[in-house]
């Protein structure tokens, strides 16, 4: 590991915003929202009216313009989870690392390479 590699690690680690308490509950309608999406039901009728379907959830307007938009990071900025935004993601079949690329600026394969590298780094245990 170089210094470089350390503070590139650290810069990717400061953009992304951190998950805490104030961001949960500022983020709960859409979170609310995007783990109703584990019902196909539900999938289909956010599919069918979107709006009227954020409007159910009571979302802010920043949500709601994130949504539209498909933005990403200004969900996570407006308080969404990445678990939670992954089942709004895969509607559009976009995976979690498909938002961890988004998140980074990298491309997907990039982050995937990180991801490998990072991996390559945890020790690992033999199985007795």
């Amino acid at each position: 590991m170089t210094p470089e590699s350390v503070n590139a690690d650290n810069a990717i680690r400061r953009a992304i915003p951190l998950f805490d308490g104030g961001l949960a509950t500022r983020g709960y309608a859409l979170n609310a929202m995007c783990f109703s999406f584990n019902e196909k039901a539900n999938r289909d009728a956010f599919l069918a009216d979107e709006e009227g379907y954020c409007a159910r959830f009571h979302l802010t307007p920043e949500q709601r313009k994130a949504v539209a938009d498909r933005n990403v990071l200004a969900m996570l900025d407006a308080g969404g989870n990445v678990y939670y935004l992954a089942k709004l993601a895969g509607i559009f079949g976009l995976g979690v690392q498909d938002l961890g690329a988004l998140q980074t600026g990298m491309s997907v394969d990039e982050f995937k390479a990180m991801l490998l590298t990072w991996a390559d780094k945890i020790p690992h245990q033999e199985n007795a």
